[in-house]
């Protein structure tokens, strides 16, 4: 069976691009050859910084021919039926189809349209051209002529030439040969914006400029080998990353490995070679985390530490060059340092201008009352500049002080849940967002938290105060590490549900694959420092509380009345915002909302703890557990995640054993019935007679379920949750009496009511655990 080859060559296509898009013209191409009735052994797809690959293997010569009937109007239908029935089924005279007579309907038309299959060379010269023209690049330009004025352009001349390719970078040339493995290929002629395919590619852009043909895929890599290319991309990565280790250790030194740098270095080079660098001694005073990102950011090189182990870096680096230099990379290599120095500097000017005194401090004082703050403390002054700049966090929810403020009050609150020494937390609350005005997290965001915990130990902050501030973005995913102790954890979960509550307020949620301000990640990381540090918080009663909602949103009315009042230029309107301003960082004015509670702030909390139960659902599941069980376990009102979590927990452990067994079975037989009665409307009794007990069976199950019941509740009110379905499975064995010898249904509506309330007993004690009828099996 023949094989494909295509490759698609351009100027340099973006690195971050490159993965992607050849996986998306692996699946346009075999998608679109299935369509149209091919099928293939198998595809893979390659890309370098100026190609993109595609090789299918085993590809039918030509579609399968296809026979379909298709059921026309009864022989006697009008004329205008019959007609159209033709011209959509491609048929030019109704003698042309056959009649099938059905006993039923009577005589009607049916017309076979049988398509012969077609040659794969013409297939895929039809569909090549499209998606091309169409591929999904996040970023396109048009060049050449096609880049001049609209009305310039050659093919819209006259208004009706096509619309000119747009591709990532230029396209240059375009391979696609198809063939069986050891005859003869051919290439496939089709053309876009006057590039016609070929047989025809090119090598290393310096290396090996010249033409080089191709017949099929082995040749294809063999020749582009030879002429310095390497296409296969995790070949070029396992290269780079093995070179680069064995430099570093020739130099005595460790290399400090980066996946995204490294996937991101591969899609820059054609021709891996790897050379070291340095710079001097004196910018290792400058932190780890700025060296490493300076040099990475700016340079794409790698960083290397001393065998030794530890924290610091060494001031040799590694960099990758795109071209074997005769001079042995020597050139490259004084090129690159110098570039490295030069941020490098930067990078220890911003770190020493960041540790010392702003030039206006006597502008802060209001501010550094507001918050606490030293202003003698670099990192104080950052936090006061922050307020008195009133920087804007979103301009529906105020500015990062107001926000800081929030933080801290709910800080406070959550200390006493936590058991952080309140001090502490309300000292890290405050400094948490001070290091946004530093300048080395304005020039590296990715420093955000860390640079402030830094700035904070050479301030002489507690050390749980400094690991707060920058572990109150923690976890910033699955995976991430959680805060370090009680004071981070505290500010982080503060700081998260702050963003959460407020974009909640703002209707600013989630939707689809959309979340631009990341509130899925910070609702996973909640659920995750409840459930891995075990921390009791339930979220309506003491936090998710809606005063929070009435405040901001009488906040965010008022500051709209306010700010028109002060476009207007209207002084007294301006001094009464600045007042009210002032009164609302008060945490007893805050309360005075509370009146404003609106109907649809009741739907917008109940919809963010909906939001944290599907968190938590995935969690969950990725650590194991069932999906029906969770749903057994989770109401719309569970609000302490850490028990629903310690339930399913119980419950998996439980709903396998002999006792699982006899709760789950003999409650769904119990609960099914009632369920099915009360969907027909019959009565139930609201409790249960005892004097309307005529059997022993029932009488027995009465008496189960009043120890069950007792046993169950006094289990669940110590946390005991195995204990709690241990009683309940006692029932099982009363319940099967009870359907052996009672009938639920009797004729007197009273003692059916009052069996029917026997079924509901059994459901409510169950419930206390979990809802049985939502478990499989």
């Amino acid at each position: 069976m023949p094989d494909l080859l295509l490759e698609l060559r351009s100027e340099e296509i973006p690195a971050r691009m490159q993965r992607k898009a050849a996986g998306d013209l692996k699946k346009l191409v075999t998608d679109a050859l299935v369509e149209a009735g091919l099928t293939y052994e198998g595809a893979r797809e390659y890309w370098t910084p100026r190609r993109l690959t595609l090789d299918i293997r085993g590809l039918t010569a030509r579609s399968a021919d296809q026979r379909e009937e298709r059921k026309g109007p009864r022989t006697d239908a009008p004329e205008g039926a019959i007609a159209g029935f033709l011209r959509g089924a491609g048929l030019s005279s109704i003698s042309e189809a056959q009649v099938v007579n059905d006993p039923k309907k009577g005589d009607f038309y049916v017309a076979v349209i049988s398509k012969p299959g077609r040659p794969a060379e013409e297939i895929i010269a039809e569909v090549m051209p499209g998606i091309i023209r169409n591929f999904p690049w996040p970023k396109s330009m048009r060049w050449g002529a096609a880049s001049m004025p609209k009305g310039a352009r050659f093919a819209g001349i006259d208004g009706k030439g096509p619309e000119s390719l747009r591709w990532v970078r230029p396209l240059q040339s375009i391979v696609c040969v198809f063939g069986p493995e050891h005859d003869e290929t051919q290439v496939i002629p089709f053309e876009i914006d006057g590039l016609a395919a070929s047989n025809i590619t090119y090598g290393h852009r310096f290396h090996a400029p010249d033409a080089i043909t191709v017949r099929r895929f082995d040749d294809y890599v063999t020749s582009l080998e030879k002429a310095k290319v390497m296409l296969d991309a995790d070949r070029r990565k396992d290269v780079i990353l093995h070179d680069a280790r064995d430099l570093a250790f020739a130099n005595g030194l460790e290399l400090v490995e980066d996946e995204g740098l490294l996937e991101e270095v591969s899609g820059l080079v054609e021709w891996p070679h790897v050379l070291m660098g340095e710079f001097e001694e004196d910018y290792l005073e400058i932190p780890a985390e700025i060296i490493r990102l300076t040099i990475k950011t700016n340079q794409k090189c790698f960083v290397t530490r001393p065998q030794t182990g530890g924290e610091g870096l060494s001031n040799r680096f590694i960099l990758i060059s795109n071209i074997e230099a005769k001079d042995g990379g020597k050139e490259i290599m004084h090129g690159n340092g110098k570039v490295v120095r030069a941020r490098l500097s930067d990078a220890k000017h911003f770190w020493t201008r960041d540790q010392g005194d702003m030039p206006d401090l006597d502008t802060l004082e209001a501010s550094a009352a507001k918050f606490g703050l030293d202003l003698k403390k670099p990192l104080d002054q950052r936090m006061a500049k922050l307020d008195a700049l009133n920087v804007t966090f979103h301009a529906k929810l105020g500015t990062q002080g107001e926000r800081v403020e929030r933080i801290r009050a709910l800080a406070k609150k959550l200390a006493e849940v936590t058991g952080a020494d309140p001090t502490l937390v309300d000292r890290a609350a405050v400094l948490a967002k001070a290091d946004l005005r530093t300048e080395a997290v304005g020039e590296f965001p990715e420093l955000q938290g860390l640079m402030g915990r830094k700035y904070a130990m050479l301030q002489g902050e507690d050390a749980s105060v400094a690991a707060a501030i920058e572990d109150h973005w923690k976890p910033n995913g699955p995976s991430d590490r959680l805060p370090e102790d009680k004071v981070g954890l505290t500010v982080a979960l503060a700081d998260k549900l702050d963003t959460l509550v407020g974009f909640w307020a703002i209707d600013e949620k989630p939707t689809g694959s959309k979340d631009p301000f990341a509130l899925r990640r910070a609702a996973l990381g909640v659920v995750r420092i409840l459930l891995e540090r075990k921390v009791r918080l339930p979220l309506i009663s003491q936090l998710v509380h809606p005063t929070r909602f009435a405040w901001i949103h009488a906040n965010i009315a008022e500051q709209r009345r306010l700010n028109e009042g002060a476009a207007k230029n209207n002084r007294q309107a301006t001094v009464q915002f600045q007042q009210l301003a002032a009164q609302a960082t008060e945490i007893g004015n805050r309360l005075r909302f509370q009146a404003a509670i609106q109907p649809d702030e009741a739907r917008q909390i109940s919809d963010l703890l909906s939001f944290f139960h599907d968190r938590l659902k995935v969690y969950l599941r990725d650590q194991g557990a069932r999906h029906d069980l969770i749903d057994a376990v989770l109401t719309p009102d569970s609000d302490d995640l850490l028990m629903v979590a310690r339930r399913v927990e119980a419950l998996t452990a439980f709903i396998t054993s002999e006792d699982g067994k006899n709760l789950l079975a003999g409650t769904k037989r119990a609960v099914q019935l009632l369920a099915a009665e009360e969907k027909k409307g019959t009565v139930v009794a609201d409790g249960v007679s005892e004097e309307l007990l005529r059997l022993d069976a029932e009488k027995a199950l009465w008496a189960a379920i009043v120890v069950a019941s007792k046993e169950a509740a006094e289990a669940v009110a110590k946390e005991d949750f195995r204990s709690a379905m241990e009683a309940l499975s006692k029932l099982r064995v009363p319940v099967d009496k009870f359907f052996e010898d009672v009938l639920v249904n009797d004729e007197d509506a009273a003692i059916r009511a009052n069996r029917l309330a026997l079924l509901k007993a059994i459901r409510e004690a169950t419930a206390t655990v979990a809802d049985f009828s939502k478990i499989s099996g």
